[in-house]
């Protein structure tokens, strides 16, 4: 139980486990940003929902374990807890096969999520809790109410659609994506293959000021009001990618409550994201420190 109600983030969407080669590791987009921003203590709450097996009661004890707030997972009777089994590829990117149905596309709307929702300055939510009906609509209703929303994208084949997808882009006011994201999405309406034409055509096609494109070992792009800051990345030695964009999200949605200016936020969840590339699993355990140490080892003009 969380004893401060005051949080400036909440996350909504999937929890479950990540089946790797190595063993089984808690993730989910929601819960990974979660767990990050945990860690920057901006005390994050998340909405999910977990089954009434061992491996939900196993992520309840992790979490509160990490101090983070479960005020708000819900308890499924009839369906298991989410599981993905994730396989690396020659490239280092993961595929994944993501077990359907599970407890987390069933949640349901609580009322006080209302009140919730009005002392949070970030919304979080992503394309894959909107694959079931049930979560999908609770989503829509949160959207409704939230203040600054923010869409982490996050494809997975076959679990969305064009149609989903671009209601979900017509609700944001931050998007964070990847370049093969980008790329894709863009593809269904323009015909432009420039990265900052691709942006500025997503930015006028859904209103959307803000977002940031990730591109793995070739750095990140973070545009703000129109205004476009790069950074190259750091060469890290990986371990795995699994969670590290939404490490990356987390850094950066950090680094905006502090009020930090782009290429100073841009650079700390570049430096994150990399971080937890050099660790199994997408929750490590890790100081802050040793994050701060990589960025100034590493520092590089933008």
């Amino acid at each position: 139980m969380s004893d401060n109600k005051n949080h400036s983030v909440v996350c909504f969407g999937e929890v479950l486990w990540d089946i790797l080669p190595t063993g089984a590791e808690p993730g989910g987009a929601p819960m990974n940003v979660a767990y990050h921003l945990n860690k920057l203590n901006k005390n994050p709450a998340l909405i999910t929902k977990i089954g009434i097996d061992d491996e939900g009661k196993k992520l309840m004890d992790i979490f509160s374990a990490y101090d983070v707030c479960t005020d708000f997972f819900q308890l499924d009777y009839k369906y298991q807890t989410g599981k993905v089994f994730a396989n690396p590829n020659e490239d280092n990117e993961v595929i994944y096969d993501i077990v359907k149905p599970v407890a987390w596309d069933f949640i349901s709307w609580e009322n006080e999520f209302t009140e919730l929702l009005a002392d949070a300055s970030f919304f979080v939510y992503g394309s894959l809790a909107a694959r079931s009906k049930e979560s999908k609509n609770t989503l829509f209703k949160l959207l409704d109410i939230a203040k600054n929303k923010v869409l982490d994208i996050n494809l997975r084949a076959p679990h969305y659609n064009r149609k989903i997808v671009e209601e979900l882009l017509k609700k944001a006011d931050f998007l964070k994506m990847n370049i093969a994201e980008l790329e894709l999405i863009t593809g269904w309406f323009s015909q432009y293959s420039a990265i900052d034409d691709r942006i500025n055509s997503i930015r006028d096609k859904f209103n959307i000021n803000n977002m940031v494109v990730t591109m793995g070992g070739n750095g990140a792009m973070l545009c703000m009001n129109g205004d476009i800051t790069r950074h190259s990345g750091f060469k890290v030695t990986v371990e795995d990618t699994v969670g590290s964009g939404d490490a990356f999200l987390a850094g950066i949605l950090s680094k905006l409550l502090d009020n930090a200016g782009s290429s100073e936020a841009l650079e700390f969840a570049s430096g994150l994201g990399a971080f937890i590339a050099t660790k199994k699993g997408a929750c490590p355990d890790y100081d802050l420190t040793e994050v701060d140490q990589l960025i100034s080892n590493n520092r590089i003009k933008i």
